[in-house]
């Protein structure tokens, strides 16, 4: 009798998505440059960058629909174009490509077929992705009469039933109400408990919530990579100064820039009644509040705090001055 054929066990530390030096031009326009990262197993990463950044384009790279022009894409060590690539992903892109007109049963049957899957096995995952995804009760209906946060779901359910390690999620939870940005975006952690989950979006909270690392793209480069918390500290934290009674606002800032451990003032809106906001840049606060105090002499203080950036600002920061990349 013949042994059993054993899976390879899965390990903890598994690259199962690697960019490694991608590139793509739209004829004179570079979309991607040089972009490269690995996600692990067990991962939940977002990919974030403004309208334009290149992140379609790289989540069409990764997944095999688009063909880079330098570089690799790779699904658990394959080229991402090979179709052994393909059975280990999931892909919910960001029009998602829905049969309107069908049921979702048979929709999701014309998917499991297509994956290979025939008789009790297609009725097992149809049950499978129907309960993972939350659509139970909801089988019977014709897709466009479910509203778009459950077509989103449909959606989803598509990219689940081979049930693959891999993940790629391009904008989820697009064009939803907040209530169903929620649903999705809960729905979205659950599955990451036992997937590697790529996910691009522009709902920065979403990202804060459920996503372990961030990749930040502007200009179609990769500008920024780390745990939403590290990158903040790494921004450097900001001292709020509000003050009264200051005869040249100008004059002012020049005085606070030029403190020792000063890297950056910048004014808030102005105040009522003339009184001022000004934030200041340092990679240690309260080496900083010496100097300043000496420099608010005849001052009034209103308020002084130290924070830390929001991931918003590290955002905003290193997108600052990126333009679009689409042709």
């Amino acid at each position: 009798m013949q042994a059993a054929v054993e899976t390879p066990p899965k390990s903890a530390g598994e690259v199962l998505i690697e960019a490694r030096g991608l590139c793509k031009h739209f004829g004179p326009v570079t979309a991607v440059d040089q972009v490269s990262f690995q996600v692990r197993r067990g991962e939940l990463v977002g990919l974030l960058g403004p309208n334009g950044a290149g992140k379609s384009t790289i989540m069409r790279m990764l997944t095999g629909y688009l063909n880079p022009d330098g570089g690799e894409a790779a699904l658990g060590g394959l080229a991402a174009s090979e179709v052994a690539a393909r059975r280990i992903l999931g892909y919910l892109p960001e029009h998602t490509p829905l049969h309107r007109e069908m049921r979702v049963d048979r929709f999701l049957s014309l998917v499991a077929t297509l994956r290979g899957f025939r008789g009790d096995s297609r009725k097992d995952a149809i049950a499978r992705v129907l309960d993972s995804c939350d659509l139970g009760g909801h089988e019977g209906r014709r897709i466009h009469t479910l509203s778009k946060g459950y077509r989103q779901r449909v959606g989803l359910a598509q990219a689940l039933v081979s049930d693959p390690d891999v993940l790629v999620l391009d904008e989820p939870t697009s064009g939803l109400d907040p209530r169903e940005i929620v649903r999705v975006r809960d729905l979205v952690a659950r599955l990451a408990r036992d997937k590697t989950v790529l996910i691009s979006t522009h709902v920065l909270p979403e990202v804060e919530e459920v996503c372990q690392r961030v990749l930040i793209i502007a200009g179609g480069r990769l500008v920024a990579d780390g745990d939403p918390l590290a990158l903040a500290s790494n921004a450097g934290k900001r001292l709020i100064v509000e003050v009264s009674g200051i005869g040249n606002p100008e004059v002012f800032m020049q005085t606070l820039g030029a403190l020792p451990g000063v890297e950056e003032t910048k004014s808030i809106n102005p105040l009522r009644g003339g009184d001022l906001r000004i934030e200041l840049k340092a990679d240690e606060p309260h080496e900083v509040v010496g100097p300043l105090q000496a420099a608010l002499a005849g001052i009034t203080l209103l308020e002084l705090r130290h924070e830390l950036p929001t991931l918003e600002q590290v955002f905003m920061e290193h997108t600052a001055g990126a333009g679009e990349v689409r042709p």
